[in-house]
């Protein structure tokens, strides 16, 4: 596969707010890094406070209009189908800009990101239609009376996602707030914008109103943390590491907004004795290898019994040296490079520490 992307498969390095793309309040730039070489390929918008204001302005006034958030359960489906056959239609495209902006395999993503965003889209498309409250029995004092619960959209969520699985990541918000009649403003990492911005195109291309999803990049501490202190983002919806995540509890307590976090972990791969080795040592392997490790469920910690702890050791170092490692555009590649210099910094001082 040719190592220089075609320009015209990029995005437009601007924020999608309201509809339109507009250029960041000041027109500040970042860069984007390919991490196969580490060279600047392209540019996205830095979104600032003003950036997210009108964003957070744009959500809110599609949410009150009613015209998505009161819209026929089954006409907002279809969009949400719509938008997943649009995916299915660019399947090639979105995974070649995952492999320039995160590193990962194309193959993989072709594989594993790009249709689970199929999936999950067509998945909460069926759910609109479905959500529903209860009636309920009540045992006061001996009268008649008619409960009933009704389940309502919350509001403009705010929702930032990581860089490992940028564009299944996303689509898993944006999917689930876009079918409970949300709308919402969407951060992807600084890292890996691209998918994001292509996402929000096929959004406009497939009906969905002007306000519902809007997409702004830019770096955390700026732009998230605007969208953290906005008193206009009724929910914040966060996949990231444990510290970020606690900041986020201490900064949305001040005005109560409702938070879905999904944090780090250290997951575990247990070995007993009576185990198939051959098939516990490939599956250790591949969940710490997989995506070059940079996955939130990776089995980062082996806990192995005693008696066979030679025998997994050696079988794990055979099975990592048969694993080709390379550019993410070539087709042989299972180990492609780091997201960035700075991970890749983190991981090598892991190493170091373990090495003595």
């Amino acid at each position: 596969m040719n190592s220089s992307i075609d320009n015209t498969l990029l995005p437009q390095a601007k924020l999608l707010i309201n509809g339109e793309w507009l250029d960041a309040c000041d027109g500040e730039l970042l860069d984007v890094i390919d991490p196969s070489n580490n060279r600047v390929f392209t540019t996205i918008a830095n979104a600032k406070a003003g950036d997210v204001d009108k964003a957070v302005r744009a959500a809110r006034q599609a949410f009150e209009n009613d015209e998505w958030s009161k819209m026929r359960p089954l006409s907002r489906g279809k969009l949400l189908e719509d938008l997943a056959r649009l995916i299915e239609k660019n399947a090639e495209q979105l995974a070649l800009l995952e492999c320039y902006d995160n590193g990962k395999p194309y193959h993989f993503a072709m594989q594993v990101d790009i249709p689970q965003a199929i999936e999950i889209f067509r998945y909460m498309a069926g759910w609109c239609s479905k959500i529903h409250g209860q009636t309920l029995p009540i045992s006061a004092d001996g009268r008649s009376y008619h409960a009933y619960t009704r389940k309502e959209p919350i509001g403009v969520v705010g929702a930032i996602v990581p860089w490992n699985y940028p564009f299944a990541m996303a689509s898993w918000k944006v999917a689930t707030a876009l079918a409970a009649g949300c709308t919402m403003i969407l951060k992807p990492s600084e890292l890996t914008s691209l998918t994001a911005l292509r996402l929000g195109g096929l959004a406009l291309e497939a009906g969905i109103p002007a306000g519902v999803l809007n997409i702004v990049t830019g770096l955390g501490n700026v732009t998230g943390q605007a969208m953290l202190e906005h008193p206009g983002i009724d929910k914040i919806a966060f996949t990231g590491s444990t510290a970020i995540g606690r900041h986020i509890i201490q900064t949305c307590s001040a005005d109560f907004k409702r938070l879905a976090l999904e944090l780090g972990g250290k997951s575990p791969t247990i070995i007993m004795p009576d185990a198939d080795l051959d098939k516990a040592i490939e599956g250790a392997a591949m969940s710490i290898f997989f995506n070059s490790g940079q996955i939130c469920v990776a089995g980062s910690r082996l806990l192995c019994h005693e008696s066979i702890h030679d025998q997994v050791v050696e079988g794990l170092c055979k099975f990592a040296e048969q694993l080709p490692v390379g550019n993410g555009r070539e087709s042989t590649t299972m180990l492609g490079p780091i997201v960035s210099e700075r991970q890749q910094s983190i991981i090598m001082n892991y190493i170091n520490t373990a090495k003595g």
